[in-house]
């Protein structure tokens, strides 16, 4: 078997799953649909635990709250920038104009196919936090260290859900890796379990092993999982199909390249600062 593999051309064949997980009478629940749903659970199952809630000062209705105010921004700064690229994107490379969104209105909020920006919705999500947390007065890095321990199994996810539907492919290759994606000429890196892998496989054990640390500062979770949600993604743009590229680097790559370098300061900085013990109550880092 082994052999076989060595000699295949390609090791792969596309799945071609259907992206429509079920039906709800004349609804259509989608994959992607579905990750965001599973992220926004694993969160507000860690914040509602009696151990995170001993950190954060949370209440269990106050969770709930949370994830309402999170997903919004998610939501809206996600599309919103996915739009912006889009549009800032050359038809060649599979971008659409402004006109062709003002000719098909309905697209500008199309997310059930699809169609959300990780900085945007990142940035949505951290203006919806401040608000939230504003309004409950509540401090910021024991609620985003607590937030952050789940998001790299949201991201692996959603890309499984791109995946899923055949969009944001790799770049063309020989490789025995390469898949034909419906649509795409060739045979192309499946990138987006590229970047799965690396947040299960290096920024998920990481953020844990952080968060379990008896003399962890607070806001290091938080900053870890910036510099390393950076570092992955910058490596996998080096096999995605790229978008705008100015000087040899794709725009994501510009993006993450500052989130990597900020995370690290910021995690340097807040580790000269006092430590925070961890009291039997809070349980260190157990959910």
């Amino acid at each position: 078997m082994i052999a076989a593999l060595a000699t295949a051309p390609h090791w792969f064949t596309y799945p071609n799953i259907d992206p429509v997980a079920f039906h709800l009478g004349i609804f259509s629940v989608r994959w992607y649909g579905l990750t965001y749903l599973i992220g926004a659970l694993l969160v507000y199952l860690q914040l509602q635990s009696r151990r995170s809630r001993a950190r954060t000062g949370m209440t269990v209705d106050q969770a709930q709250e949370f994830v309402v105010y999170a997903m919004i921004g998610v939501v809206v700064g996600g599309r919103l920038f996915f739009l912006l690229a889009d549009v800032l994107t050359p038809a060649s490379a599979g971008g659409h104009t402004v006109s062709y969104y003002l000719q098909n209105p309905l697209d500008i909020i199309a997310i059930w196919k699809g169609g959300m920006a990780f900085h945007g919705g990142l940035i949505g999500a951290l203006i919806g936090i401040w608000l939230f947390l504003r309004r409950n007065k509540l401090p910021f890095y024991p609620v985003a260290d607590e937030t952050a321990l789940w998001i790299p199994v949201a991201i692996a996810l959603t890309r499984c859900a791109n995946f899923i539907n055949g969009e944001l492919p790799g770049r063309l290759t020989d490789s025995a890796v390469g898949f034909a994606f419906p649509g795409y000429p060739g045979f192309r890196y499946p990138s987006q379990l590229f970047e799965g892998i690396g947040m299960l496989v290096i920024v998920l054990p990481l953020l844990w092993w952080l968060h379990g640390g008896v003399r962890r500062r607070e806001g290091q979770v938080f900053w870890t999982f910036i510099a390393g949600y950076g570092l992955v993604r910058t490596v996998v743009e080096f096999y995605r199909e790229p978008g705008i590229v100015w000087l040899g680097l794709t725009g994501a790559q510009y993006l993450t390249i500052a989130m990597f370098i900020l995370g690290v300061v910021m995690y340097w900085r807040i580790s000269r600062g006092p430590t925070r013990l961890q009291s039997k109550t809070a349980g260190g880092g157990r959910v």
